[in-house]
């Protein structure tokens, strides 16, 4: 176990590495000013292909946001179980630690989301209400990403019945695809903001999974 939480850590520094490494590339590769208001933009010549080929989809830009708010709904629905142990067993100590790791975890990706929403690498395809809104990466699917993969993870825990398991697994693969596709589509985003969003959160997916192995977390009550 030892030796699988060391290369379950080391995967996830590469992980890291890999999102530091293109978060530079987007600012420094073919940066031309193609987005409104002549705001300068990484991997202009892909981005504006891609971008030209679909046009703003509404359709797809309202089914994404309707996966955000399920997204957040199932966040909130682990929260509400973390709560409902605190006040069961009167002891933070007794809450299953792999939820309160969880928990640790959306304040980091949250912390994340601040992080670049401060620090803008690029701007969105279109203006919003009028101005300007950083768009690297693409919180949609970073926040989508990043809550339906730990989901899954706290759904192994605690479930142990396989068909669940395999439904629920069949079930959040299609949320995470469908919200890039219809991300892409919607071209709400440059093509490399989803591809940054994608790759900061496996980052983070990644490091919640290692720690959570590196605790030898194991749910107090008993698997259905």
């Amino acid at each position: 176990m030892q030796q699988q939480t060391k290369r379950s850590f080391l995967f996830t520094g590469l992980f890291f590495l890999a999102s530091i490494l293109f978060t530079l590339l987007v600012q420094t590769v073919d940066v031309q000013p193609i987005g409104p208001e002549q705001s300068m933009v990484g991997f202009a010549t892909i981005n504006r292909f891609l971008f030209q080929q679909t046009g703003f989809q509404p359709f797809w830009y309202t089914v994404t946001d309707w996966i955000g708010i399920l997204a957040l709904l199932t966040a909130a629905g682990f929260a509400i179980t973390g709560l409902a142990q605190l006040l069961h067993r009167r002891s933070f100590q007794k809450v299953d630690r792999s939820l309160l790791l969880l928990g640790g975890f959306y304040i980091l990706t949250a912390a994340v989301y601040v992080l670049f929403e401060t620090c803008v690498v690029n701007y969105r395809p279109a203006l919003i209400d009028g101005g300007l809104e950083p768009s690297f990466p693409s919180s949609h699917v970073l926040f989508v990403y990043c809550i339906m993969a730990t989901a899954v993870m706290q759904f192994h825990y605690l479930v142990k019945n396989r068909a669940a398991r395999a439904a629920f697994d069949v079930f959040t693969v299609t949320v995470i695809a469908v919200t890039v596709v219809g991300r892409f589509l919607s071209c709400d985003h440059w093509f490399t903001d989803l591809l940054g969003g994608l790759l900061i959160g496996s980052a983070l997916i990644l490091l919640y999974r290692s720690v959570v192995q590196a605790a030898g977390e194991t749910p107090h009550h008993k698997t259905i």
